[in-house]
């Protein structure tokens, strides 16, 4: 039975293709781990389910999980969500590495990290989770170009191989758990991959360096992580701002950092709040769909709010190239996660 709930003011989703799939996808789609329970502090299923339905009222037809989201918990509820619904959208979820070590090392072999058998059993254990017969978009968790000259790989990709021709997937992608994504740009190379998610906004822009053309030259999907910085780009965070223990935030946001990114968020909403954008969260979602290598970006979204603000930046009214030159001024290249 639906979950009674507030609606989401009615929007005009925009869509565009996930690369060569054929496949249509929301401009904004579902991030999935933040309504895992592990890692964002207390989470409520039940107001987990209520944005999950009202992304789907929004038009929001794109949903990204992996089993890493809770060990499972984020998927279980985005099969919760299409059993309430009855609704029909795309889901891509992700294949933890064996060793759970993020990001990727090039010095680790594919023995360790993902095997033949592991992918098999990781892949039937998702399609327990989301209750489907085949997964849309199965996706490598990490990712390093050195598996590419691993002695594993022709295994692995005849793995991938016979899973398609099993019916079990459809389409194999890779999240570049590094935040750097020159990291995968021989993967993109050897036709392996029809998608890509990266971690881009408007303090790193990387991505539009090599990965973006190099994508769209190939024809393969870019799906955006982290539009918002883990919440710097959202202009709700203040340098006194605490998080919970078991919240990863405060150590992304650890010493002097939390300090830093408000000073430099300050100085973009200067700059991006306006015509275009109501807000410097909007703002940043906006820049992300600025570039048409782009498929969709994935904003984490617990709340019925979050949902309603996220989908009212798909409007197609994005930057144009100088305010892009103005926004490039802000680049920020930094690691937080380590």
């Amino acid at each position: 039975m639906r979950m009674p709930g507030p609606k989401t003011p009615v929007v005009k989703m925009h869509y565009r293709p996930l690369g060569r799939t054929g496949i249509e996808v929301s401009e904004v789609g579902f991030g999935g781990w933040g309504i895992g329970k592990s890692m964002w502090g207390r989470t409520d299923d039940a107001e987990s389910m209520r944005a999950l339905h009202a992304a789907l009222d929004a038009g929001v037809n794109y949903f990204d999980t992996a089993f890493a989201y809770g060990h499972g918990h984020s998927e279980r509820l985005i099969a919760r969500l299409r059993k309430e619904s009855g609704a029909k959208f795309t889901v891509s979820t992700k294949i933890p590495p064996r060793n759970m070590e993020w990001p990727a090392r090039a010095s680790t072999p594919l023995t360790i990290a993902f095997s033949p058998e592991w992918i098999r059993l990781c892949v039937e254990r998702s399609l327990r989770n989301l209750a489907l017969d085949c997964l849309p978009l199965y996706q490598f968790h990490v990712w390093t170009d050195a598996w590419l000259k691993d002695p594993l790989w022709p295994e692995v990709v005849e793995t991938f191989s016979a899973l398609k021709k099993e019916g079990k997937i459809k389409f194999a992608g890779a999240s570049i758990g590094d935040d750097d994504p020159e990291t995968a740009l021989g993967l993109v190379k050897s036709g392996f991959v029809d998608q890509i998610q990266v971690l881009f906004n408007m303090f790193d822009q990387r991505p539009l360096d090599k990965l973006f053309p190099l994508c769209k030259e190939k024809g393969v999907a870019v799906v955006v992580r982290c539009p918002f910085d883990e919440g710097g780009l959202t202009g709700q965070l203040r340098p006194d701002t605490k998080f919970e223990a078991e919240d990863f935030r405060s150590h992304y946001f650890g010493g002097e950092r939390l300090t830093e990114t408000c000073r430099r968020a300050d100085g973009l909403e200067k700059i991006v709040v306006g015509d275009k954008a109501r807000n410097l969260p909007e703002a940043a979602l906006k820049f992300c769909l600025s570039f048409d290598a782009v498929s969709t970006v994935i904003p984490g979204m617990r709340k019925v709010s979050h949902v309603a603000a996220n989908a009212a930046a798909s409007d197609g009214k994005y930057f144009g190239a100088s305010e892009l030159k103005s926004i490039a001024a802000h680049r920020w290249v930094r690691n937080f996660y380590q």
